[in-house]
């Protein structure tokens, strides 16, 4: 496939649109997590949107490299098919922890999320290296996202 500046842009707008609908149907729940209890090491309040900002294009840069990876076209589509799968259940997380107050249940499906994109690293890697590597920060991130979300279950 064509590697083009189009390509990119849908890309790139994927995941920073998934996340913009996530925030925008949990914007209420944010005030109620200001609130909260939180475990050691939770950052201000504004440093989730931009670290995520940050994932999303990551992430969209990643799929980029894997569509125009040099392999065949059945791995390329295993691949971001993984991809969409984890992109789906990161949408869903902010709905249970934010929009419900699901703790204990968001933690869960964190956990179940972050399987997923390691699953989803694993295949990026093995197509395009740079692609496994724009991952990285987004396992990390996850990883932390998951003490944070216990560090709630727990408090609360």
């Amino acid at each position: 496939m064509e590697q083009t500046i189009r390509t990119l842009l849908i890309c790139l707008a994927v995941p920073l649109a998934v996340g913009l609908l996530a925030s925008l149907l949990t914007m209420g729940g944010m005030g109620d997590y200001a609130q909260l209890p939180k475990p050691p090491l939770s950052p201000p309040g504004w440093v989730f949107p931009a670290v995520w900002t940050v994932l999303y294009l990551l992430m969209g840069l990643a799929s980029w490299f894997i569509l125009g990876a040099n392999a065949s076209e059945d791995r390329r589509q295993m691949a971001l098919s993984l991809y969409a799968v984890s992109l789906a259940a990161n949408f869903l997380w902010p709905l249970l922890f934010f929009g419900l107050g699901r703790y204990t249940l968001a933690f869960l499906w964190l956990l179940t999320l972050l399987v997923l994109v390691i699953l989803t690293w694993r295949q990026f890697r093995t197509l395009d290296r740079r692609a496994g590597a724009l991952l990285i920060p987004y396992i990390l991130w996850l990883c932390f996202a998951a003490y944070l979300n216990l560090g709630a279950v727990i408090l609360n």
